[in-house]
């Protein structure tokens, strides 16, 4: 993103006079996304932004002149997208559809075509393409590292088709072969745990700690408060620890895939 909207924050919270812990406890916010914001690292959501327009008396203009990220994506998600841009090593984990970036056209259509309210099939094709948009960071062969858990409903649950779903777990398999992704599968037969309350994503960066985004129904949250971040790494780690290993998990993706391919 441009980073007008940054420098023109830290311009407000300095004639305030105010620090950014100052600022960031006003704003009902963390320091550190303070810190993001005006380095030009990270979007705030709306009520970020009118907390922010509240705290330092401008009005409404942090909260109308928020940066357009340019990309077809739920408002909720908009930061999460700009730092998996910017993302070194990605953990994702999918309680229900595959994650985004390891979705094929098909795939994704068939889940953005649940939407509700419904979208136009212009609106779709937007969507779509975004979210293969996304999917270009892995391109590059070396970064960012990608490890995806996957509950066995993601798998099993048909999404638009038994061919889409061969297609899309082919997919996966091959990014695996190739050693673009590491994928585990969690069984059935582990019972309860704690991830599946919500869709999860762990990144780490370069330049900045690492962040957490959580996403359930119409709604999403970055978490970058370094306590929760590391409380739900652990969460991820300890389940990691349930799922079956990368052989194992190739498998079953292949089983599962020749399974939707015979039976469509």
């Amino acid at each position: 993103m441009s980073n007008i909207y940054g420098e023109w924050l830290k311009a407000q919270r300095e004639a305030a006079g105010l620090t950014q812990q100052e600022l960031a406890d006003q704003a009902i916010m963390t320091r550190s996304h303070i810190s993001h914001i005006e380095a030009g690292r990270r979007i705030p959501s709306k009520e970020d932004a009118r907390r922010l327009d509240r705290a330092l008396n401008t009005g409404d203009v942090l909260s109308s002149f928020l940066p357009d990220g340019g990309a077809a994506v739920a408002e909720y998600f908009e930061a999460a997208r700009l730092l998996e841009q910017q993302a070194t090593e990605i953990r994702e984990f999918a309680p229900s559809f595959v994650p985004g970036i390891l979705q094929t056209e098909a795939y994704a259509r068939a889940v953005l075509s649940t939407s509700y309210p419904s979208v136009s099939d212009e609106e779709c094709d937007r969507l779509v393409v975004t979210r293969l948009d996304r999917a270009k960071i892995l391109d590059d062969e070396a970064r960012p590292t990608v490890w995806a858990l996957l509950d066995e409903s993601v798998l099993r649950r048909v999404v638009g088709s038994r061919e889409i779903m061969a297609e899309q777990i082919t997919h996966l398999v091959r990014l695996v072969e190739r050693r673009r992704v590491r994928v585990h599968v969690m069984p059935y037969d582990v019972g309860a745990y704690q991830l599946l309350q919500s869709l999860l994503t762990l990144m780490w960066f370069e330049d900045q700690p690492p962040v957490a985004y959580s996403e359930g129904v119409q709604v999403g949250k970055v978490h970058d408060s370094p306590a929760v971040v590391t409380r739900l790494q652990g969460v991820y780690a300890l389940a990691l620890t349930d799922a079956l290993s990368l052989k194992e998990s190739l498998g079953m993706m292949r089983a599962i895939a020749e399974d939707h391919g015979r039976r469509d």
